[in-house]
């Protein structure tokens, strides 16, 4: 072995992480009774950058959709209907994909139905959208070297309401949740 690879590392591998929202008031008879919260969730893989860009042919690709995430699919569940960006979501379990453009992002909503704990993903079929979200693009600084969902609540009286943020390299996505 050469001195050049006996130093050489390897890239770690991606991570999986999870961001939740636990909601105070349950929003449903059932959940009051049995005094459980109702939740908010993604699980997702975190992709590192590793020195390369998010908008890249081999990375993020403008006008095709991206399951966004690494490895197994990303799943998002709501105990609770939401409206997310001004779009109705019912509640329930979704596989979670982005399309971004050059001039914005949508994040897509697919039914998962299978119960797994890790999905993989297929490939997409736009028949089988249940949601279509409209992303507010900016600019990150500094940049992230690993894929961020945040789940930001709002502690502002009245609805109960938040914000989705997405971020990875210098990109920042972001919309509103309320729940109805």
């Amino acid at each position: 072995m050469s001195s050049a690879q006996a130093g050489a590392r390897r890239a770690a591998p991606s991570t999986r992480a999870t961001v939740e929202v636990s909601l105070t008031f349950a929003d449903t008879a059932a959940q009051r009774a049995a005094g459980k919260p109702a939740i908010i969730r993604f699980d997702y893989g975190q992709p590192p950058l590793r020195g390369r860009r998010v908008n890249t042919d081999s990375l993020v690709p403008f006008d095709q959709v991206w399951r966004l995430g690494a490895n197994a699919a990303t799943i998002f569940t709501t105990d609770v209907p939401l409206t997310m960006g001004g779009v109705a979501v019912p509640a329930g379990r979704y596989v979670a994909q982005m399309l971004p453009t050059r001039t914005e992002w949508t994040l897509i909503l697919q039914a998962e139905t299978t119960g797994a704990a890790q999905v993989n993903l297929t490939p997409y079929d736009r028949s089988k959208d249940v949601a279509r979200i409209p992303m507010r693009a900016s600019t990150q600084t500094p940049a992230l070297e690993s894929l961020a969902l945040w789940l930001v609540p709002s502690t502002a009286p009245g609805a109960q309401t938040g914000e989705l943020r997405i971020g990875w390299g210098s990109v920042m996505l972001t919309t509103t949740w309320t729940v109805r």
